[in-house]
């Protein structure tokens, strides 16, 4: 079977170990967000394709969820004692090895895909790897502040240095209306036997892949069914800080407001399945929604609901 994933963040790394472990002989490909990617210190850092590439290759911290096992932050230590910014955003000693190669490889004119694909040979995550896009798409957030007024920041100073407390007034893709989905995208959502959107933030992760020209149209007119999973479990998200963002793009922080947000598209067909948690509900037109356990406390436990949402995508 051919499957693909629509994931960002950690909640998509963790998602994605549990589709490797319901399917292991299955061909898997995940299509990443890029929109958090950002250079800093001179060095072009992609938070989600690291998150997921180190989670799959056994080299994340596990308690964090983000950056590498055994890390330490000597260089980190040390730029701080020069005053160098920004200081907010920290980068452990190990992980600047692979920003390190992905610069290098960057600057000698190779794409964000061949790039990636060269460092998940070190990883060998078991799993496709495909960046969104090629092209530089970074998610910026439009805030009001007193001192300066109405300002664009990017998403990961918002969400980093400020923990997204500054209330959000839009997201905005700088670079979108140039982006093309990466190489093998179209060809992995086109030819998959199902589809599979990870419980990842529904604005900044999921809806900045689906934000890219070509790739929410391919899902829609893919022959494979839809299957999301949602990132809310009891009206709050299980990680991260979509309750932030949610709000600010008018959408009901639930299960069933992300799955109408997925669908508000004039009812486009985006989803045919949709779970949630067994605690949850959702009624949306069109949509079949079944709810299992959603808490990824184990590989063991995020197979089984892989398990129940490819069955919905087979169901007749």
């Amino acid at each position: 079977m051919r499957i693909t994933v629509l994931a960002g963040g950690i909640g998509g790394a963790r998602f994605l170990r549990g589709v490797r472990a319901a399917r292991p002989d299955d061909d898997i490909t995940a299509v990443v967000n890029t929109g958090d990617d950002i250079t800093l210190h001179g060095l072009r850092i992609c938070p989600d394709l690291d998150s997921v590439m180190y989670t799959l290759g056994d080299g994340i911290e596990p308690d964090r969820g983000w950056g590498r096992d055994k890390e330490s932050w000597r260089i980190k230590d040390e730029l701080a004692t020069y005053g160098a910014e920004p200081a907010w955003f920290g980068l452990g000693d190990l992980d600047i090895a692979t920003h390190l190669v992905r610069t290098q490889m960057l600057d000698a004119g190779y794409p964000l895909s061949d790039v990636t694909a060269a460092l998940c040979r070190r990883w060998q995550p078991g799993v496709r790897l495909l960046p969104m896009t090629d092209q530089r798409c970074e998610t910026h957030v439009v805030i009001e502040t007193n001192d300066r007024g109405r300002r664009a920041i990017h998403f990961q100073e918002w969400w980093i240095r400020h923990r997204a407390a500054v209330p959000a007034q839009a997201f905005v893709q700088v670079g979108l209306d140039d982006a093309e989905p990466a190489p093998g995208v179209l060809d992995a959502i086109s030819g998959a036997d199902a589809i599979l959107i990870a419980p990842s933030n529904p604005v900044v992760s999921i809806g900045t892949i689906l934000a890219v020209p070509g790739i929410r149209d391919a899902v829609v007119t893919a022959r494979a069914k839809v299957v999301g999973l949602s990132p809310i479990v009891g009206g709050r998200p299980v990680r991260g800080m979509a309750d932030a963002c949610l709000p600010a793009i008018g959408v009901e922080v639930s299960a069933e407001g992300v799955a109408r947000h997925y669908v508000a598209r004039s009812n486009d067909g985006l989803l045919d399945g949709w779970l949630v948690h067994e605690t949850d509900t959702a009624d949306v037109d069109g949509i079949t929604v079944r709810a299992v356990p959603l808490l990824m406390t184990s590989d063991d436990a995020t197979a089984q609901m892989v398990h129940v949402a490819l069955e919905l995508a087979h169901a007749n």
